[in-house]
C-alpha cells in the first residue's frame, strides 16, 4: 500500500511548470520535487491547501491510495 502523488497530471493539465507551482506556493524546487517523487514523510494541511488553490484541484486529484491490488505494492 502506499500513496501515489499526481502532482504532474495537473501541472500539464493547467500547464503550470514545477518552478511556478514553487514560487506560488511558497516552497523550494527541492521540497516541490521531493514531494512529486513521494520523499517526503508528509505535507502540512496549508501547503496542500495552496497546491489545490492554485491548481484549483481536490487533494484526491493529486493524493491517490493504493492497495496491492492496484499494482502499488512495494517489493
Amino acid at each position: 500500500m502506499r500513496i501515489r502523488v499526481n502532482i504532474d497530471v495537473m501541472l500539464a493539465r493547467r500547464q503550470i511548470t514545477g518552478r511556478e507551482l514553487a514560487a506560488r506556493i511558497g516552497i523550494t524546487e527541492a521540497n516541490l520535487s521531493l514531494f512529486r517523487s513521494t520523499k517526503v514523510k508528509g505535507v502540512r494541511f496549508d501547503t496542500l491547501a495552496r497546491i489545490c488553490a492554485i491548481l484549483d484541484c481536490q487533494p484526491g486529484d493529486i493524493l491517490v491510495f493504493e492497495t496491492d491490488a492496484d499494482g502499488g505494492g512495494e517489493g
